[in-house]
């Protein structure tokens, strides 16, 4: 296993302003370089290089998905026989209705959201998974949204002291 090195302070402050919005320009990477006053180039390395450390899975839009027609979601959890896991998640996984899709240790092992235009659209979808996977409806949590709650969670990669950006890197 290979020994990674904490994110030292240009890391650090990386991680704090992508949490922020990211400019819809065509070079979205060279606006926020620009915004920590390092080169472009070392913004992307250093993505890259959090990325292959895995302290960086990804970087992706939330969108908000009433205003795309979507007012009906659900959080499914399966219980699924470990040697199906994989399998079970890559079918789920094909479905754009699908917008995340996770494994837990726990006796519903895999669990995924459904967005769908109306409760109807949902049930066919989940239907249509059920079937493809072969899991009966025992074996299955279905939790509809009742009430929307949006969290806004920012990590703070910083100490109180910053204001601003550092000078360079």
């Amino acid at each position: 296993m290979t020994n990674h090195a904490l994110p030292d302070m240009v890391d650090r402050y990386i991680l704090d302003v992508l949490q922020d919005d990211i400019p819809l320009v065509p070079r979205p990477f060279a606006a926020i370089a620009r915004r920590l006053k390092i080169p472009e180039q070392v913004l992307l390395d250093r993505l890259q290089r959090l990325q292959d450390e895995g302290i960086v899975r990804g970087i992706s839009p939330v969108l908000e998905s009433r205003r795309m027609g979507l007012s009906a979601a659900t959080l499914v959890a399966l219980h699924v026989p470990e040697e199906r896991i994989r399998e079970i998640a890559a079918i789920i996984s094909s479905y754009p209705e699908v917008s995340h899709n996770f494994r837990r240790d726990h006796n519903y092992a895999l669990w995924f959201t459904l967005s769908g235009k109306n409760e109807e659209d949902i049930r066919h979808v989940l239907r249509e998974i059920l079937r493809r996977t072969g899991i009966p409806e025992t074996d299955v949590l279905n939790l509809p949204t009742v009430r929307k709650l949006k969290v806004d969670v920012r990590f703070s990669f910083l100490s109180d002291e910053r204001e601003g950006t550092f000078g360079s890197a």
